[in-house]
């Protein structure tokens, strides 16, 4: 698993610098603009689902801006879609640990249009989950991790820094009959950047 892993990361770094290439940093989301992020989180089972397990990870997003700031003062933002690859899954079961590899193909996110260097934002996003061995114990290799987030962005320069907490639901979604599923309360930490085309 080590060398596929290394693979998908080179080749997203990769785009990640070939679209930083073609493309002005902003420190704020404009309608237009994409952004790239590297983010890492961990986090702890919560009520309901099976118990005692932890998780951590690693990803990276690429993100399109679809809409000028719109909607009522307090609610006034931006729409943005996301796609994030997580080519590092750890999830601490009492059996031991599992290894996996996630891609979320759709995400909503939500850019609160406050005009200062700290932005709220709410996003939800899901996609599927491989992991070496079943999660939880005994059910299923093939799960789907879905969940929302909210967080801020702070702005430094060209670059934002995110906090984040979501609460991720992992569920193969009925593909077995015993479906207990783990509820997950998680804490991310990102480092991103903004570009809109000249």
């Amino acid at each position: 698993m080590g060398r596929p892993v290394a693979v998908i990361v080179f080749a997203l770094a990769l785009a990640g610098t070939t679209a930083r290439g073609q493309t002005v940093g902003e420190a704020t989301p404009q309608k237009g603009s994409t952004e790239f992020q590297v983010w890492t989180g961990g986090g702890h089972s919560i009520a309901n689902g099976a118990g005692n397990t932890g998780t951590w990870n690693v990803g990276v997003r690429y993100g399109w801006v679809l809409t000028d700031a719109r909607g009522p003062r307090f609610l006034r933002g931006r729409f943005e879609c996301v796609v994030d690859a997580v080519p590092g899954y750890v999830i601490f079961q009492p059996r031991g640990a599992v290894y996996g590899v996630g891609i979320n193909p759709l995400g909503l996110k939500w850019n609160f249009d406050t005009g200062r260097r700290v932005a709220p934002y709410f996003d939800m996003d899901g996609g599927l989950l491989l992991t070496s061995s079943n999660v939880p114990s005994g059910i299923s290799r093939v799960n789907f991790a879905s969940g929302p987030g909210v967080g801020a962005n702070f702005g430094h320069g060209k670059a934002h820094w995110s906090l984040e907490v979501r609460w991720l639901h992992i569920s193969d979604a009925g593909l077995t009959p015993d479906n207990p599923g783990i509820n997950i309360l998680e804490a991310r930490v990102g480092l991103g950047w903004f570009h809109h085309k000249e």
